[in-house]
C-alpha cells in the first residue's frame, strides 16, 4: 500500500466537498501522481472488502487531468505502482477529477467517463471445462467487478464488516446492529472519530479490528485510535493510532484536542470504571454538536474487580450510575432549585441497550411546560376527587 499522508487524505476530503470545477481548480494545485496514487489505494482497499477473488489479478487504471493520460497498475494485493503493462487483462479509464468525487464525494456519484476492458483470448479457444483460459478470464471480470465497486461510494452493511475484520462487536457483543442505528445517519459525512481501545494486548502488529470496520463504515470518515501499548505499525489510509493512557486526563486531554474536533468517541478500552468517567469529563466537550459518545461494556459496573459494585446499583463511581445520572440532567428545567452543569445543557439524547450506551450531543435548551401549570398538584387528580 502507499505511504499515508493523513494531510493529503483530508485536502482530498476537502476538495471533494466542491463541486466539478472548483475540484479541478485545486486538484491542478496538487502533484497529480500522489492523488491518483492516493485515490487508487482507496480504491484498492474497498475492493477488497466487496468480494474475495481466488486469483486476482493487476489490473491497469489510465487516469487522465490535465490533458495528459497517467497510467497505474493495481497489484492483488491492494499496491499501485505507476506505470503501464503490456496488455492487461483488466483495465479501467477514467478521469482524475471524477475518480476524487466518486471516492470521496457526495452519496451515489458515478464517474460517467469510467471506461471497463477485460481482455478477451484472441483466435478459437477450446470448450473444454478445464482450459485455464476460463479461470484467468473468470479472476480478471471478478477483478473488474470489485474495482468498479471500489471507485463507487459504496456501502457496505456494518454486520459483515464486523464480521470480516474479526471485532467483538458482532458475536462476543451485539453491538453491531446498534451502532448501525445511530451512526447510519453519519455515515457519509466526514466525521472523525476517536476510539479508546484498539485490540490485541501489547503486540504491536495485533488489533485495529474495529478501526478497519470504521473505516470501511464511514468512507469519507477519519479514524483514531487509542492504545496503551503502541500501534503505530497498524496505521493505514485513514487510520491513525495514537499512544496514550486512559488512566491519565492529560493524555486523554492531550490525544483528544489533537485529534478534535470530533464527531464521534467510543470507550472501547480499560473498562475499568474510573477510567470510563474520567474519559467521559475529558473528552465529550471535545465532541461537536451533534456528535456520538459511545461507552461499552456496562457490565463492568457489577463488577468488584474492574471498580464495580455489585451490591449497590446507586454508587456514584460506577458507569450505569453515571449514565442513569444523565437522565436527570437531561431534566434539568424540570427540577426547582438544580444548578445545571455544562454537561446537562449539552446532552440532548441518552439510548442504552444491553452493556451499551449512546449519548447524543447538542443544545440541550428545549422548552419545559408553562410556567403557569401547577407543579404540586394534578388538576386531573383534582377533578377526579
Amino acid at each position: 500500500m502507499a505511504d499515508d499522508d493523513p494531510e493529503l487524505t483530508e485536502r482530498l476530503l476537502s476538495i471533494a466537498d466542491t463541486g466539478r470545477e472548483e475540484a479541478e481548480t485545486r486538484l491542478a494545485a496538487e502533484d497529480p501522481d500522489q492523488v491518483a496514487t492516493a485515490l487508487l489505494t482507496e480504491v484498492a482497499c474497498r475492493a477488497a472488502v466487496v468480494e474475495e477473488t481466488a486469483r486476482p489479478v493487476t489490473a491497469q487504471f489510465d487516469v487522465g487531468f490535465g490533458g495528459r493520460r497517467r497510467g497505474y497498475q493495481v497489484s492483488g494485493g491492494g499496491d499501485v505502482v505507476p506505470g503501464w503493462a503490456d496488455q492487461p487483462p483488466v483495465l479501467l479509464a477514467l478521469d482524475l477529477v471524477e475518480l476524487l468525487l466518486a471516492v470521496y464525494g457526495a452519496p451515489h456519484h458515478r464517474a460517467p467517463s469510467l471506461r471497463v476492458h477485460v481482455e478477451d483470448r484472441p483466435g478459437p479457444r477450446t470448450a473444454a471445462p478445464d482450459d485455464p483460459w476460463f479461470a484467468e478470464h473468470d479472476a480478471a471480470r471478478a477483478t473488474a467487478h470489485r474495482l468498479v465497486a471500489g471507485c463507487s461510494a459504496y456501502r457496505p452493511d456494518l454486520v459483515p464488516l464486523a464480521m470480516r475484520f474479526g471485532t467483538d462487536k458482532w458475536g462476543a457483543h451485539w453491538y453491531a446492529r446498534h451502532y448501525d442505528r445511530y451512526f447510519a445517519p453519519l455515515r457519509d459525512q466526514r466525521v472523525r472519530i476517536l476510539e479508546l481501545g484498539v485490540g490485541g494486548y501489547d503486540s504491536p502488529t495485533e488489533g485495529g479490528a474495529s478501526a478497519r470496520m470504521w473505516k470501511h463504515y464511514f468512507r469519507r470518515g477519519l479514524v483514531h485510535g487509542v492504545d496503551l501499548f503502541d500501534k503505530s505499525a497498524l496505521t493505514e489510509p485513514r487510520i491513525t493510532f495514537l499512544r496514550g493512557d486512559q488512566a491519565d486526563a492529560a493524555d486523554l486531554d492531550r490525544i483528544g484536542r489533537a485529534t478534535a474536533p470530533l464527531d464521534i468517541v467510543i470507550d472501547d478500552g480499560s473498562h475499568e470504571n474510573a477510567d470510563v468517567l474520567r474519559s467521559f469529563a475529558v473528552l465529550f466537550p471535545l465532541l461537536r454538536p451533534g456528535g456520538l459518545y459511545v461507552i461499552e461494556d456496562l457490565q463492568t459496573s457489577y463488577w468488584p474487580g474492574w471498580g464495580g459494585n455489585p451490591d449497590d446499583p446507586d454508587d456514584p463511581l460506577i458507569t450505569t450510575t453515571f449514565v442513569k445520572s444523565l437522565v436527570d440532567g437531561l431534566h434539568h428545567q424540570e427540577r426547582p432549585g438544580h444548578e445545571a452543569t455544562d454537561t446537562d445543557l449539552s446532552v440532548v439524547g441518552l439510548h442504552v441497550h444491553h452493556n451499551i450506551a449512546f449519548i447524543e450531543k447538542g443544545v440541550n435548551g428545549e422548552q419545559s411546560y408553562p410556567s403557569w401549570l401547577p407543579r404540586d398538584e394534578n388538576p386531573v387528580t383534582r377533578l377526579r376527587a
